[in-house]
């Protein structure tokens, strides 16, 4: 018998657990699944501008070998450029990895960083990849709560409160999955100010940075403080729709001084796995570099815009449901009322829910939210899909119970 590394024991991925695995069993016996479990645009029918794609495709025969380790320069610089277009000072190409998606990033990033037992801040609910890598890389996941009162912004008096003497990062994330919350200015200002007063690192995930709704504004982290040291993390997989492609960055910025020891194992690291997948690299700068407008899609008539407006519309007039309005990003988080709904194992709910709706939905304690009492809906499908999902919940919810 071979098993798994003990180090997988506190390492958990719910979104893709035994939910998924069961979706998967019930497709082999030939049911249709109506799945809105995952921000992957192309089955929706989101895929890529053709001169993003075109690119990529004309650059095919030139990427044969590999490629600086960090990635090709085209697309650094590009990303360079890009921190430089909305503020963040002094980035430059060789301030610039590329990796195989940002999920790669994350976990390069804490294989750096972490010896064992050491802490990261955390957001609860967070996009469950962050949680996972800081277990897997020998640290302590450490939750700060994100107050849904206060727009799922974090609660920053309970962030001072989870800081110890291992508290080696925070990471944010923002937009942010799954909640589509967008962080305020001055609720980032304190964050920063927390990591400038405890010496922490900050790693930001900013890959929903364009897609948002009714005016709201994102405000890159790095942009506010550039004395701090900060990493920031994008990609191709949601803005671009290039989610396959598994194309990402990671930009630092702020003085490297006081973590070039730092650097040199990000760099060790990036050289250990030789070079990111090289065609996909060239559509960073097909991206970035040709002024790509995806605004009509974020405001009303566009289809993001008018998905999640129906989807929330839907969502809370369904009884004992309300549900926040997300200001960024790609799903809906909607709240189940405890009194109206009693639900103690969420993750049964959502099985429960795909053996008798044919749905497949992602659970809210999955993203490491304390409560059972949330689910996430992604938003991509057309209006008349959501219409067919969101009713199938309803009639479930109507007469559940655990």
């Amino acid at each position: 018998m071979v098993s798994q590394a003990s180090r997988l024991a506190d390492v958990r991925y719910d979104i893709r657990g035994p939910v998924l695995r069961r979706a998967r069993q019930l497709e082999a016996e030939g049911h249709q699944i109506l799945k809105l479990n995952l921000g992957n645009p192309a089955p929706f029918g989101m895929v890529a501008p053709d001169a993003v794609v075109q690119q990529v495709a004309a650059s095919v025969a030139d990427s044969q070998g590999y490629s600086d380790a960090r990635g090709i320069a085209p697309a650094r610089e590009a990303v360079a450029a890009y921190y430089d277009r909305i503020g963040v000072e002094g980035v430059t190409a060789d301030d610039v990895f590329l990796g195989n998606g940002v999920s790669e990033l994350i976990v390069m990033s804490l294989q750096a960083l972490l010896n064992p037992g050491d802490e990261v801040l955390v957001p609860s609910p967070d996009y469950p990849l962050w949680t996972g890598a800081v277990s897997l890389c020998g640290g302590r996941a450490v939750h700060y709560r994100c107050r849904e009162d206060l727009g799922w912004n974090p609660d920053t008096e309970h962030v001072r409160a989870q800081i110890s003497d291992r508290t080696k990062a925070i990471v944010i994330i923002n937009p942010n999955n799954p909640t589509g919350a967008v962080y305020s200015r001055e609720t980032l200002i304190e964050l920063l100010d927390i990591a400038r007063r405890n010496n922490l690192l900050v790693l930001t995930d900013e890959i929903y940075d364009q897609i948002l709704y009714d005016g709201a504004q994102h405000h890159c982290a790095a942009a506010l403080a550039p004395d701090l040291p900060v990493l920031t993390m994008g990609g191709m997989s949601k803005t671009y729709r290039l989610a396959g492609f598994r194309s990402g960055w990671l930009a630092v910025s702020g003085p490297k001084e006081p973590i070039a020891e730092y650097l040199d194992g990000l760099e060790l690291l990036a050289n250990m796995r030789l070079c990111p997948n090289v065609p996909a690299q060239h559509a960073i700068p097909a991206a970035l570099d040709g002024g790509i407008d995806i605004s009509g899609l974020l405001r009303p008539g566009g289809r993001l815009y008018d998905q999640r407006d129906r989807g929330w519309q839907l969502l809370t007039e369904i009884p004992g449901v309300d549900c926040y309005k997300p200001a960024g990003a790609l799903y809906l988080f909607p709240r189940l009322d405890p009194e109206v709904h009693k639900i103690v194992d969420d993750q049964k709910m959502v099985i429960d829910l795909l053996e008798q709706q044919y749905l497949l939905l992602s659970h809210g304690t999955g993203f490491n939210l304390p409560s059972a009492d949330h689910l996430r809906v992604v938003f991509l499908a057309s209006v008349p899909v959501l219409e067919d999902a969101i009713g199938r919940l309803a009639t479930f919810l109507a007469t559940y119970k655990q």
